[in-house]
């Protein structure tokens, strides 16, 4: 068998392509239960394409320290076998979609990938089946090592040539950094890295929209990133937290002397950030009185300290975020409409979990992988119910609050299951699975609340019923009827005709 070469390409979505069409050529030459090729970060490895591993795993970074197995392949210039009985621990335990809790004995292989000396990335496989990998001789192996290795040196050369004739060479790392901070593959997490990334090569003023925990200061620090600004700072004010009477002095600085407590010269949150950028976060909390001085900036580029007499030109990009409808502030008069104007140049909205459910098995695999370092576990696992759990609840505090809750689960599964060295998170260590509980009781609660029927037609047909019974089993005979109902025959009759009982005797 052998790899046919793929055309390496431009754009995010065929590049991901390539990588899955790579390791689905390697599997039909070797086969594994699992393959994954993970690209080297600094040390961090992120996988970029899997087959036979959960999803969550795109959203693990495995740091080569960390792991002896991806680091002893990373050491090696050739395919890397494990014995069967290996005492090295391996990455993947618990992630196998062929095998649930600790990975039996098997077999594992890795390849390094490399530019000259620098470490691209990994390729590594896993069997069930002892030996599998044995009757592969060394040179056969070889020749897919190096096959790959010029193929993926081939499709990120091609990205490289993009990024430096799009913004040179700085822009390039901060672009290959952007792109691994945002977790998620949904339609509309591909259309915000779009426009991250088309906003990102001008100097334009952005607007960043979106509900609380949604991720929206990541966004702006990808932007900022991805700029030409990049190697310049990145000053952050939330402008919620600001108190009005010093809100003027935190943006523009104070001279000494300008005020009680002004014991000596100071710069502002814009001088600090020239020649970068500045994020004002929760800028629908900003005080009337300092929404036009900050219009003034965004118009001139002028600032003026307090108890300045002079005004400083400073170089900044501005970007904005807030979890308000900004248009509703305005004509309820809340917020400057020409500030509004300036500030929404390109307005970009962050899309809610709820939004984009596909993402939540890799956004909890990067809070699993993040919180397994926190805590000192050697591997940590999410139980495939607790994914289910995850996938089925609206998350109104989004990815912050996924953060905590897997945070807090893996708190409550490691106490449950120390000194246990894989451990795993389950529905039970999670606190939707009450809440989702609470909530199926009151939507019980709430459906038996409206089947119930106003109580008198509700007694009327029962007794409609009962007198239908009494007369056909005593033959329509209305005598034995009442006696069987115990009721006076008159009252019997006349209840009937009020309830409209009609029976005929059958021939």
């Amino acid at each position: 068998m052998t790899l046919t070469r793929a055309q390496p390409s431009h754009t995010s979505h065929s590049v991901n392509g390539f990588y899955s069409a790579l390791i689905q050529a390697v599997k039909a030459c070797i086969n594994a239960d699992a393959v994954a090729l993970l690209l080297n970060q600094n040390g961090m490895l992120t996988p970029v394409a899997l087959a036979g591993l959960t999803r969550d795993t795109f959203g693990r970074r495995f740091e080569l320290g960390a792991h002896p197995r991806l680091e002893a392949i990373s050491k090696a210039r050739g395919p890397v076998r494990f014995d069967e009985h290996s005492d090295l621990p391996d990455p993947y335990d618990g992630l196998l979609l062929a095998t649930e809790g600790d990975m039996p004995v098997h077999s594992c292989m890795g390849m390094a990938l490399f530019d000259d000396q620098q470490l691209l990335g990994l390729l590594t496989f896993d069997s069930l089946t002892i030996g599998s990998f044995d009757g592969f001789s060394d040179s056969f192996l070889q020749h897919i090592n190096d096959i790959v290795n010029e193929q993926l040196k081939c499709v990120l050369y091609g990205e490289q040539l993009l990024r430096k004739a799009q913004h040179g060479n700085a822009l390039m790392t901060a672009l290959n950094q952007a792109t691994h901070d945002m977790v998620g593959q949904s339609e509309c997490m591909n259309v915000l890295n779009n426009d991250v990334q088309l906003v990102a090569s001008s100097d334009f003023t952005v607007l960043v929209l979106g509900e609380t925990g949604t991720g929206k200061e990541l966004v702006a620090r990808n932007i900022h990133n991805a700029s030409q600004r990049a190697e310049q700072a990145f000053v952050q004010v939330n402008c919620a937290s600001l108190p009005e009477n010093l809100a003027e002095s935190e943006f523009f600085g104070h001279r000494k002397g300008a005020f009680t407590g002004a014991d000596k010269h100071r710069e502002g949150k814009f001088m600090l950030a020239d020649g970068g950028t500045i994020f004002l976060d929760e800028i629908g909390e900003l005080p009337p009185s300092i929404q036009s001085k900050l219009l003034r900036v965004l118009q001139s580029g002028e600032i003026q300290p307090v108890g300045a007499d002079q005004t400083q030109q400073v170089n900044v990009r501005v970007i904005a975020a807030t979890n308000r409808d900004l248009k509703h502030e305005v004509t309820q008069g809340r917020f400057r409409a020409d500030l509004y104007h300036r500030l929404s140049v390109y307005p970009i909205s962050v899309p809610p979990l709820r939004a984009r459910r596909e993402d939540i098995p890799l956004l909890a695999g990067f809070f699993v992988e993040r919180v397994r370092k926190k805590l000192g576990i050697k591997q940590l696992t999410m139980h495939s119910h607790l994914s289910k759990l995850l996938m089925n609840y609206d998350w109104p505090g989004n990815i912050r609050e996924l953060e905590h809750v897997i945070s807090r689960s893996a708190l409550k599964a490691k106490q449950a299951q120390w000194p246990t060295e894989i451990i795993c998170i389950e529905p039970v260590h999670c606190e939707l699975q009450t809440l989702n509980s609470v909530n199926t009781k009151q939507l019980a609660d709430e459906r038996i609340s409206t089947d119930i029927e106003p109580l008198k037609p509700a007694v009327d047909e029962f007794q409609r019923q009962r007198i239908i019974q009494a007369l056909e089993a005593n033959n329509l005979n209305w005598s034995a009827a009442a006696r069987a109902l115990q009721l006076d025959r008159a009252n019997l009759v006349r209840l009937a005709k009020r309830l409209n009982v009609q029976v005929k005797k059958h021939l």
